[in-house]
């Protein structure tokens, strides 16, 4: 059973970072498009601007519970790594019980707002409905939930194979 928990946050942690990367880089393709559009063809695209917003929130909710499952949230490291060592058991349990609370309030209301919201549609994005631009929040607090939890139960993952892929390129020439 544990091995099928951590082998799915495997691919959850993999499905958020590809999707986060994905979305950044499509970020850094319709904006410029937008500026392109406007400047030089002297028309205004309508779509860039909701779609690159649309796809900020892809990259923020995803990203973050890439990040948190990594250990690579600032925040996190920047409080616990003030606090007295005596605090370091008692603080750890504390945080990962704030970060399941956030979560669940994250998914529920997230889930509350797009569905309050799916009967709109975006003005700028006619087929878009609001609720679905919402959708991040209560899927990157899903992944972040299932972080948690994994956490709690299992300990850290930071050091999993799969988020060490940078970590083992070989050095430069020189550079130790």
């Amino acid at each position: 059973m544990k091995n099928l928990f951590l082998r799915t946050n495997d691919a959850f942690y993999n499905a958020c970072i590809w999707i986060s990367g994905l979305s950044l880089t499509a970020i850094a393709l319709i904006i410029p498009w937008g500026i392109f559009a406007r400047y030089v063809l002297g028309t205004g695209s309508r779509w860039p601007e909701p779609v690159a917003v649309l796809l900020v929130g892809v990259f923020t909710f995803l990203g973050a519970a890439a990040a948190y499952r990594a250990n690579a949230h600032m925040a996190m490291a920047l409080f616990t790594a003030r606090l007295p060592a005596s605090f370091g058991r008692a603080s750890g349990v504390l945080i990962q019980l704030l970060m399941a609370i956030v979560s669940l309030f994250m998914l529920i209301w997230g889930i509350n707002l797009c569905m309050a919201t799916w009967g709109q549609f975006n003005s700028a994005l006619p087929g878009l409905r609001v609720g679905m631009a919402y959708s991040p929040i209560p899927i990157g607090a899903a992944f972040t939930l299932s972080f948690v939890i994994e956490r709690m139960l299992f300990g850290d993952q930071a050091e999993r194979p799969i988020m060490q892929l940078d970590t083992h390129a070989p050095a430069a020439e020189g550079v130790e």
